[in-house]
Protein backbone atom coordinates (compact mmCIF):
# COMPACT_ATOMS: atom_id res chain seq x y z
CA UNK A 1 0.00 0.00 0.00
CA UNK A 2 0.89 3.65 -0.41
CA UNK A 3 0.07 6.20 2.25
CA UNK A 4 -0.08 9.96 1.78
CA UNK A 5 -0.48 12.85 4.18
CA UNK A 6 -2.18 15.83 2.58
CA UNK A 7 -3.98 19.11 3.11
CA UNK A 8 -7.39 19.57 1.54
CA UNK A 9 -9.72 22.50 2.29
CA UNK A 10 -7.60 23.40 5.33
CA UNK A 11 -7.89 19.88 6.75
CA UNK A 12 -4.91 17.59 7.27
CA UNK A 13 -5.55 13.90 6.59
CA UNK A 14 -3.80 10.59 6.04
CA UNK A 15 -5.02 8.32 3.25
CA UNK A 16 -4.32 5.23 1.20
CA UNK A 17 -3.51 6.09 -2.42
CA UNK A 18 -4.83 3.79 -5.14
CA UNK A 19 -3.33 3.27 -8.60
CA UNK A 20 -5.14 6.20 -10.22
CA UNK A 21 -4.29 8.60 -7.38
CA UNK A 22 -7.62 8.46 -5.55
CA UNK A 23 -7.24 9.07 -1.83
CA UNK A 24 -9.08 6.93 0.73
CA UNK A 25 -8.83 8.82 4.05
CA UNK A 26 -8.22 6.93 7.30
CA UNK A 27 -11.06 8.03 9.58
CA UNK A 28 -9.85 10.15 12.48
CA UNK A 29 -6.17 9.96 11.47
CA UNK A 30 -4.26 13.17 10.70
CA UNK A 31 -0.74 11.93 11.54
CA UNK A 32 0.99 8.90 10.09
CA UNK A 33 3.68 9.14 12.76
CA UNK A 34 0.95 9.09 15.39
CA UNK A 35 -0.66 6.05 13.80
CA UNK A 36 2.67 4.21 13.77
CA UNK A 37 3.35 5.19 17.37
CA UNK A 38 0.18 3.35 18.35
CA UNK A 39 1.91 0.04 17.64
CA UNK A 40 1.15 -2.78 15.29
CA UNK A 41 4.02 -2.30 12.86
CA UNK A 42 3.43 -3.21 9.23
CA UNK A 43 0.45 -5.55 9.91
CA UNK A 44 -1.29 -2.79 11.86
CA UNK A 45 -0.68 -0.22 9.14
CA UNK A 46 -1.95 -2.56 6.43
CA UNK A 47 -5.05 -3.30 8.48
CA UNK A 48 -5.75 0.42 8.91
CA UNK A 49 -5.28 0.93 5.18
CA UNK A 50 -7.58 -1.95 4.28
CA UNK A 51 -10.29 -0.49 6.51
CA UNK A 52 -9.98 2.86 4.73
CA UNK A 53 -10.69 1.21 1.38
CA UNK A 54 -14.14 0.30 2.68
CA UNK A 55 -15.20 3.94 3.16
CA UNK A 56 -16.16 6.45 0.43
CA UNK A 57 -13.15 7.79 -1.48
CA UNK A 58 -11.82 11.29 -1.06
CA UNK A 59 -10.21 13.60 -3.63
CA UNK A 60 -7.49 12.74 -6.12
CA UNK A 61 -3.85 13.57 -5.34
CA UNK A 62 -4.00 16.17 -8.12
CA UNK A 63 -6.54 18.15 -6.07
CA UNK A 64 -4.63 18.35 -2.78
CA UNK A 65 -1.38 19.63 -1.35
CA UNK A 66 0.78 16.64 -0.53
CA UNK A 67 2.66 17.04 2.73
CA UNK A 68 5.60 14.94 3.95
CA UNK A 69 4.22 11.41 4.49
CA UNK A 70 5.11 11.78 8.17
CA UNK A 71 6.78 14.13 10.61
CA UNK A 72 9.54 11.91 12.02
CA UNK A 73 10.69 12.15 15.63
CA UNK A 74 14.27 11.52 14.49
CA UNK A 75 16.11 11.50 11.16
CA UNK A 76 19.34 9.55 10.76
CA UNK A 77 21.21 10.00 7.50
CA UNK A 78 23.72 7.33 6.52
CA UNK A 79 26.47 7.31 3.90
CA UNK A 80 26.38 3.89 2.24
CA UNK A 81 27.45 4.52 -1.39
CA UNK A 82 31.20 4.23 -1.92
CA UNK A 83 31.12 6.16 -5.21
CA UNK A 84 29.43 9.10 -3.51
CA UNK A 85 32.06 9.19 -0.76
CA UNK A 86 34.87 9.25 -3.30
CA UNK A 87 33.47 12.15 -5.29
CA UNK A 88 32.18 14.32 -2.45
CA UNK A 89 35.30 13.92 -0.34
CA UNK A 90 37.37 15.23 -3.22
CA UNK A 91 34.93 18.12 -3.71
CA UNK A 92 34.38 19.15 -0.07
CA UNK A 93 37.83 18.77 1.50
CA UNK A 94 40.16 17.96 -1.42
CA UNK A 95 40.97 14.43 -0.22
CA UNK A 96 41.20 11.42 -2.51
CA UNK A 97 39.75 7.96 -2.00
CA UNK A 98 37.57 6.62 0.79
CA UNK A 99 38.68 6.60 4.46
CA UNK A 100 39.46 3.08 5.68
CA UNK A 101 37.11 3.57 8.62
CA UNK A 102 34.15 4.03 6.24
CA UNK A 103 34.27 0.31 5.42
CA UNK A 104 33.99 -0.73 9.07
CA UNK A 105 30.37 0.30 9.75
CA UNK A 106 27.44 2.19 8.18
CA UNK A 107 28.18 5.68 9.49
CA UNK A 108 25.35 8.17 10.05
CA UNK A 109 24.58 11.53 11.59
CA UNK A 110 21.34 12.96 13.01
CA UNK A 111 19.74 15.69 10.92
CA UNK A 112 16.93 18.11 11.71
CA UNK A 113 13.40 16.61 12.12
CA UNK A 114 11.98 20.16 12.30
CA UNK A 115 13.04 20.98 8.72
CA UNK A 116 11.06 18.38 6.76
CA UNK A 117 9.38 19.54 3.52
CA UNK A 118 6.76 17.95 1.31
CA UNK A 119 7.30 16.48 -2.16
CA UNK A 120 6.40 19.65 -4.08
CA UNK A 121 7.20 22.39 -1.57
CA UNK A 122 9.51 25.28 -2.40
CA UNK A 123 12.92 25.03 -0.72
CA UNK A 124 14.50 28.24 0.62
CA UNK A 125 18.23 28.75 0.27
CA UNK A 126 19.82 28.37 3.73
CA UNK A 127 20.89 31.74 5.21
CA UNK A 128 24.36 32.65 4.02
CA UNK A 129 24.70 29.72 1.61
CA UNK A 130 26.07 30.22 -1.89
CA UNK A 131 26.69 26.59 -2.88
CA UNK A 132 23.40 24.72 -2.59
CA UNK A 133 23.14 21.05 -3.58
CA UNK A 134 20.58 18.24 -3.55
CA UNK A 135 21.17 14.60 -2.54
CA UNK A 136 19.17 11.68 -3.95
CA UNK A 137 18.39 9.07 -1.29
CA UNK A 138 15.79 6.55 -0.18
CA UNK A 139 14.65 6.41 3.43
CA UNK A 140 13.39 3.49 5.50
CA UNK A 141 10.72 4.23 8.11
CA UNK A 142 10.57 2.34 11.41
CA UNK A 143 7.23 0.79 12.35
CA UNK A 144 8.08 -1.09 15.56
CA UNK A 145 10.34 -0.18 18.46
CA UNK A 146 13.47 -2.24 19.05
CA UNK A 147 17.04 -2.15 20.31
CA UNK A 148 20.16 -4.24 19.78
CA UNK A 149 18.51 -5.82 16.76
CA UNK A 150 20.12 -8.27 14.39
CA UNK A 151 19.71 -7.52 10.67
CA UNK A 152 17.30 -10.44 10.46
CA UNK A 153 15.16 -9.01 13.24
CA UNK A 154 15.39 -5.50 11.78
CA UNK A 155 13.41 -6.42 8.67
CA UNK A 156 10.23 -6.75 10.74
CA UNK A 157 10.82 -3.26 12.17
CA UNK A 158 10.83 -1.49 8.78
CA UNK A 159 7.31 -0.45 7.84
CA UNK A 160 8.05 1.21 4.51
CA UNK A 161 10.13 3.50 2.33
CA UNK A 162 10.01 7.01 0.89
CA UNK A 163 12.12 9.30 -1.31
CA UNK A 164 14.59 11.46 0.66
CA UNK A 165 16.32 14.64 -0.55
CA UNK A 166 19.07 15.79 1.80
CA UNK A 167 19.49 19.45 0.78
CA UNK A 168 23.09 20.52 1.45
CA UNK A 169 24.81 23.90 1.65
CA UNK A 170 28.24 22.75 0.57
CA UNK A 171 30.09 25.96 1.46
CA UNK A 172 28.70 25.93 5.00
CA UNK A 173 29.33 22.18 5.29
CA UNK A 174 32.94 22.44 4.12
CA UNK A 175 33.71 25.26 6.58
CA UNK A 176 32.10 23.73 9.65
CA UNK A 177 33.55 20.24 9.17
CA UNK A 178 37.06 21.63 9.52
CA UNK A 179 36.25 21.54 13.25
CA UNK A 180 35.89 17.73 12.90
CA UNK A 181 32.28 17.93 14.01
CA UNK A 182 29.08 18.04 12.02
CA UNK A 183 27.68 18.50 9.49
CA UNK A 184 25.37 20.98 11.20
CA UNK A 185 24.14 24.19 9.50
CA UNK A 186 25.23 22.83 6.12
CA UNK A 187 22.33 20.38 6.30
CA UNK A 188 20.04 21.92 8.90
CA UNK A 189 17.32 23.74 6.98
CA UNK A 190 15.61 21.33 4.55
CA UNK A 191 14.95 17.64 3.98
CA UNK A 192 12.33 16.52 1.48
CA UNK A 193 10.29 13.35 2.10
CA UNK A 194 7.65 11.91 -0.22
CA UNK A 195 5.60 11.61 -2.20
CA UNK A 196 4.26 8.61 -0.27
CA UNK A 197 5.18 6.03 2.33
CA UNK A 198 5.28 2.79 0.34
CA UNK A 199 4.90 -0.23 2.60
CA UNK A 200 7.80 -2.66 2.72
CA UNK A 201 5.84 -5.56 1.20
CA UNK A 202 5.25 -3.50 -1.98
CA UNK A 203 9.00 -3.49 -2.71
CA UNK A 204 9.79 -7.15 -1.99
CA UNK A 205 9.68 -7.92 -5.71
CA UNK A 206 12.74 -5.67 -6.19
CA UNK A 207 14.84 -7.46 -3.55
CA UNK A 208 17.90 -9.30 -4.88
CA UNK A 209 19.53 -12.45 -3.52
CA UNK A 210 21.71 -10.42 -1.13
CA UNK A 211 18.79 -8.51 0.35
CA UNK A 212 19.34 -5.23 -1.51
CA UNK A 213 16.47 -3.36 -3.19
CA UNK A 214 17.25 -3.03 -6.89
CA UNK A 215 15.45 0.25 -7.58
CA UNK A 216 16.34 2.66 -10.38
CA UNK A 217 17.23 6.17 -9.15
CA UNK A 218 17.18 9.32 -11.30
CA UNK A 219 18.01 12.94 -10.50
CA UNK A 220 17.29 15.86 -12.81
CA UNK A 221 17.74 19.62 -12.57
CA UNK A 222 15.42 21.80 -14.65
CA UNK A 223 14.40 18.75 -16.68
CA UNK A 224 17.96 17.61 -17.49
CA UNK A 225 19.08 14.27 -16.07
CA UNK A 226 22.29 14.69 -14.07
CA UNK A 227 22.41 11.40 -12.15
CA UNK A 228 21.32 7.77 -12.43
CA UNK A 229 22.09 4.81 -10.17
CA UNK A 230 20.65 1.69 -8.57
CA UNK A 231 19.73 1.57 -4.90
CA UNK A 232 21.29 -1.89 -4.78
CA UNK A 233 24.73 -0.23 -5.09
CA UNK A 234 24.50 0.51 -1.36
CA UNK A 235 27.23 -1.23 0.61
CA UNK A 236 24.86 -2.13 3.47
CA UNK A 237 21.22 -3.20 3.40
CA UNK A 238 18.56 -1.20 5.21
CA UNK A 239 18.23 -4.05 7.70
CA UNK A 240 21.94 -3.78 8.51
CA UNK A 241 21.59 -0.01 8.89
CA UNK A 242 18.67 -0.42 11.30
CA UNK A 243 20.60 -3.02 13.29
CA UNK A 244 23.56 -0.65 13.60
CA UNK A 245 21.32 2.30 14.52
CA UNK A 246 19.72 0.20 17.28
CA UNK A 247 23.02 -0.86 18.83
CA UNK A 248 22.90 0.19 22.46
CA UNK A 249 19.79 2.33 21.95
CA UNK A 250 16.28 2.39 20.52
CA UNK A 251 14.76 2.85 17.12
CA UNK A 252 11.10 3.81 17.48
CA UNK A 253 8.03 4.09 15.23
CA UNK A 254 8.29 6.99 12.81
CA UNK A 255 12.10 7.18 12.88
CA UNK A 256 13.53 7.85 9.40
CA UNK A 257 16.84 6.36 8.20
CA UNK A 258 18.26 7.75 4.95
CA UNK A 259 20.31 5.52 2.68
CA UNK A 260 22.87 8.18 1.99
CA UNK A 261 23.34 9.68 -1.45
CA UNK A 262 23.64 7.39 -4.44
CA UNK A 263 26.56 7.54 -6.84
CA UNK A 264 26.88 8.55 -10.50
CA UNK A 265 25.46 12.04 -10.05
CA UNK A 266 23.28 11.54 -6.98
CA UNK A 267 24.36 15.05 -6.00
CA UNK A 268 26.22 17.89 -7.67
CA UNK A 269 29.20 17.80 -5.30
CA UNK A 270 30.11 14.30 -6.44
CA UNK A 271 30.15 15.50 -10.05
CA UNK A 272 32.26 18.51 -9.05
CA UNK A 273 34.78 16.21 -7.39
CA UNK A 274 35.00 13.97 -10.45
CA UNK A 275 35.11 16.79 -13.01
CA UNK A 276 37.25 19.23 -11.05
CA UNK A 277 34.85 22.09 -11.73
CA UNK A 278 31.39 23.17 -10.58
CA UNK A 279 29.57 21.71 -13.56
CA UNK A 280 26.55 21.71 -13.31
CA UNK A 281 26.62 24.89 -11.18
CA UNK A 282 25.24 25.15 -7.64
CA UNK A 283 21.49 25.50 -7.31
CA UNK A 284 19.99 28.99 -7.27
CA UNK A 285 16.44 30.36 -6.89
CA UNK A 286 14.29 29.17 -9.77
CA UNK A 287 16.02 25.81 -10.19
CA UNK A 288 13.77 22.75 -9.90
CA UNK A 289 15.17 19.42 -8.68
CA UNK A 290 13.23 16.23 -9.45
CA UNK A 291 14.20 12.93 -7.84
CA UNK A 292 12.58 9.68 -8.97
CA UNK A 293 12.79 6.27 -7.33
CA UNK A 294 11.37 3.21 -9.04
CA UNK A 295 8.49 1.71 -7.09
CA UNK A 296 8.09 4.78 -4.84
CA UNK A 297 7.58 7.87 -7.01
CA UNK A 298 8.98 11.35 -7.58
CA UNK A 299 9.52 14.52 -5.58
CA UNK A 300 10.03 17.85 -7.33
CA UNK A 301 11.05 20.98 -5.44
CA UNK A 302 11.88 24.48 -6.64
CA UNK A 303 14.58 26.53 -4.91
CA UNK A 304 13.52 29.99 -3.71
CA UNK A 305 15.33 32.83 -1.96
CA UNK A 306 15.85 32.26 1.74
CA UNK A 307 16.12 34.39 4.85
CA UNK A 308 18.95 36.82 5.42
CA UNK A 309 21.73 35.83 7.81
CA UNK A 310 21.20 36.85 11.42
CA UNK A 311 24.77 37.74 12.49
CA UNK A 312 26.48 35.96 15.35
CA UNK A 313 29.92 37.18 16.49
CA UNK A 314 33.08 35.17 16.03
CA UNK A 315 34.64 33.58 19.10
CA UNK A 316 36.24 35.94 21.58
CA UNK A 317 39.62 34.86 22.85
CA UNK A 318 39.50 34.63 26.63
CA UNK A 319 42.39 34.97 29.09
CA UNK A 320 41.36 31.74 30.85
CA UNK A 321 41.63 33.14 34.32
CA UNK A 322 40.23 30.93 37.07
CA UNK A 323 38.87 31.96 40.49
Amino acid sequence: MRFATYEYRTRRQVAVVDEDGTLFPLPGVDSLAGLLAGGGGLPGLLAAGAAALDVPPGPNVSEVRLLPPLQPPTVRDFVTFEEHVEGVRRSVDGSAGVPDQWYAAPTFYFTNPYAVYGPYDDIPVPPGARVLDFELEVAAVIGRAGRDLTPEQARDHIVGYTVFNDWSARDLQSAEMKVNLGPCKGKDTATTLGPYLVTADELDEYRDADGFLRLALTASVNGEVVGEDLLSNMSWTFEEMVAYASRGTWVRPGDVLGSGTCGNGGCLAELWGVRGTQDPPPLTPGDTVTLTVEGIGSVSNTVVAGAAVVPVPAARRRDRRRP
